[in-house]
C-alpha cells in the first residue's frame, strides 16, 4: 500500500471519520456475494461501513487449482486498485486462505482470513467440532489448514457433496445433504458444534442450528466479526 493511502487511514482515524471494512468474495458468483453482503449488513453501524464486493473477472466457483490461481490473481488486483480508499480492514470470504499472504503484503491494515477466524470461533464454542464444507475435493486442503492453525486434533472435516453454486442456492436437496452430513459428524465424530467452511454456505448457520439442535458457526460471518472487532479496537 502506498504511503499516501496509509496516511489517509491515519487521518480518518484522527478525525473520527466513518471506519470502513472491505469484504471480498473471491469468486464471481453474485448469489454468494449477496449472501455475504446480507451477513455483513448485521455489523454495520453509523460509525462503521462494511462493503462487500467480488472481482469483475474470474471463476464462478473455486473448485480446481486453475480456478484458485485465477481467483487469487483477480482478488489481489482488486485490492491493489482499492487500496487508495484507505480501508481499515479487509476480509477474504473464502475458507482456504486464498490470497491471504499476498493481501497482507499489499496493505498495512488487518486482513482477516476466513479459516483462522472461523476456527477460533468454533474452538470458543466447543473443544470438539466438525467442519462441513461443500465438495469433496476441498477436504484435503482444509485438513492442511486445520493443522496449520492447530485445530487438527480438535475437529473432523466432511463434505456434503455439493458444489459452491448449489450450496449458495440453498435448495431443498442442498440443505438435506448439509443436514445429513452434519448429523453424521455428530453421531460418528462426536462433534458438539459445526463449522460451515465455504462462502456459499454464508448465512445458513441459524437454519442449520435449528435443524441440528446445536451451535453452528458460519465461517464468513465469523471472519467479518473478527475484522470489525479489530477495527473498533483502533478507535
Amino acid at each position: 500500500m502506498s504511503g499516501v493511502a496509509a496516511a489517509g487511514v491515519l487521518a480518518r482515524h484522527a478525525a473520527g471519520a466513518l471506519q470502513q471494512v472491505l469484504v471480498i468474495n473471491p469468486n464471481t458468483n453474485l448469489v454468494v456475494t449477496r449472501r455475504v453482503r446480507a451477513a455483513a449488513a448485521g455489523f454495520e453501524s453509523p460509525a462503521l461501513s462494511v462493503e462487500v464486493v467480488n472481482p469483475l473477472r474470474g471463476p464462478h466457483s473455486i473448485e480446481t487449482a486453475a480456478e484458485r490461481e485465477e481467483a487469487e490473481r483477480e482478488t489481489l488486483a482488486l485490492i491493489a486498485r482499492r487500496a487508495a480508499t484507505g480501508y481499515d480492514a479487509y476480509v477474504l470470504a473464502c475458507f482456504d486462505d486464498l490470497a491471504l499472504a499476498g493481501a497482507r503484503a499489499l496493505v498495512p491494515v488487518p486482513v482477516v482470513g476466513t479459516c483462522e477466524a472461523a476456527l477460533a470461533a468454533a474452538r470458543a464454542l466447543s473443544p470438539r467440532f466438525a467442519i462441513v464444507t461443500t465438495f469433496d475435493a476441498a477436504v484435503p486442503g482444509i485438513r492442511v489448514l486445520m493443522q496449520r492453525h492447530g485445530a487438527g486434533p480438535l475437529a473432523t472435516v466432511r463434505a456434503a457433496g455439493i458444489g459452491v453454486a448449489e450450496a449458495a442456492s440453498a435448495g431443498e436437496e442442498a440443505m438435506r445433504r448439509l443436514v445429513a452430513t452434519a448429523r453424521a459428524a455428530v453421531a460418528e465424530d462426536g462433534a458438539e458444534a459445526i463449522l460451515l467452511a465455504s462462502g456459499g454456505l454464508t448465512g445458513l448457520g441459524p437454519t442449520l442450528s435449528v435443524a441440528l439442535g446445536l451451535p453452528v458457526v458460519d465461517g464468513v460471518t465469523a471472519a467479518i466479526g473478527a475484522a470489525v472487532r479489530q477495527v473498533q479496537a483502533q478507535r
